[in-house]
């Protein structure tokens, strides 16, 4: 009889603490959108100014539980965010937490110092999606457009967004011949395991829409080892870490100008492809 009590105390404890992980027939989903104000990782909550939340509650700040550690990590005050607010009986949680703007003031993780509008690029080796070796420096001399990418990334505000984004400036710069040849486009995964030189040929081709006939001559997509990918992204701010079953990261796309140093940082998926190749434009003018 004590070991029944025993197994029923166990199954109700699983179903409390491990509840808001299922799907039920009573679950409910609303958008939601604020600003971060406070992260409690060890509680597992995130206090958010939110606006007012569709069919279900006025705007508000209140706390709010989120489930993945991965999100936790990468949240910081001020950090302008959606989500979705999952209600399921007594118990609510946020799923699909994507930050719009990253905070100026996020603080950086440990090691970890961000680049300036003005500072000179280190010559980071990576390996382009045809598995040659490259190095930053070997695109001195060009306007270079840069930004990080991986391609199982769900969000389309984020990863395939930064892509078609790229794909548009590629289209843009190519109606100017003399430009187009004074810049450059990288974008760099931050999945390595799974990002292979192959599978980027494969992302970028179709991204460019010239699929076979692709040379990569003026687009390029780069992997590398794990250290040498922190290494960059960890020079540009970027944070990011691997979840349960996603890469939770920020945004970062930079322009680089032709003498290596840094012209423009974007954080976040504000910016336009027309503003891209805008400040190109004024960069590559600048180049004999």
């Amino acid at each position: 009889m004590n070991r029944i009590i025993q197994v029923t105390v166990l199954i109700a404890f699983l179903i409390g603490t491990t509840g808001c992980r299922n799907t039920t027939a009573n679950q409910k989903r609303f958008d939601l959108k604020g600003k971060v104000v406070a992260v409690e990782p060890e509680k597992h909550l995130v206090t958010i100014a939110h606006e007012e939340v569709k069919d279900y509650m006025p705007s508000m700040t209140m706390p709010f539980t989120v489930p993945s550690d991965a999100d936790l990590q990468i949240l910081a005050p001020d950090d302008e965010v959606t989500a979705t607010l999952v209600i399921d009986g007594a118990q609510s949680w946020l799923e699909n937490l994507v930050i719009r703007k990253q905070s100026a003031n996020a603080p950086e993780a440990p090691g970890m110092v961000e680049a300036n509008e003005g500072d000179e690029v280190p010559n980071y080796g990576l390996v382009n999606q045809d598995g040659h070796e490259i190095k930053l420096q070997n695109y001195r001399g060009k306007t270079l457009l840069l930004t990080f990418i991986y391609t199982r990334c769900p969000v389309p505000e984020y990863c395939t967004l930064m892509s078609n984004n790229f794909a548009a400036v590629d289209k843009q710069l190519q109606q100017q011949p003399a430009i187009y040849d004074k810049t450059h486009l990288l974008s760099i995964t931050i999945d390595p395991d799974y990002d292979t030189p192959q599978v980027l040929r494969s992302y970028g081709a179709a991204h460019t829409e010239r699929y076979q006939d692709e040379t990569f001559a003026h687009w390029e997509f780069a992997t590398g080892t794990k250290d040498q990918i922190k290494g960059v992204a960890q020079f540009f701010g970027l944070r990011y870490v691997q979840g349960s079953d996603q890469i939770v990261h920020v945004l970062r796309t930079v322009i680089i100008g032709p003498d290596g140093k840094i012209a423009k940082i974007y954080r976040d998926n504000q910016w336009k492809p027309e503003d891209a190749v805008k400040e190109m434009e004024r960069l590559a003018a600048q180049t004999n």
